[in-house]
């Protein structure tokens, strides 16, 4: 009875799902330019809570 009971993976690579990596994007950024802009977004920001009110009344 032990047989009957058995749990069944569906078929192809046990339920993984496959990615396309052969993909090749036109934009690329570095990871220290994804940093930089981070940085500076973070500022503007930053910035725009501090003196927004000011800037646009």
């Amino acid at each position: 009875m032990a047989r009957d009971n058995k749990i069944r993976m569906p078929s192809g690579q046990g339920g993984l799902t496959r990615y396309f990596d052969e993909y090749k994007s036109k934009i690329e950024f570095s990871p220290n330019a994804v940093i930089v802009m981070c940085i500076v977004i973070m500022l503007i920001v930053i910035l725009l809570h501090y003196f927004g009110d000011r800037w646009f009344i």
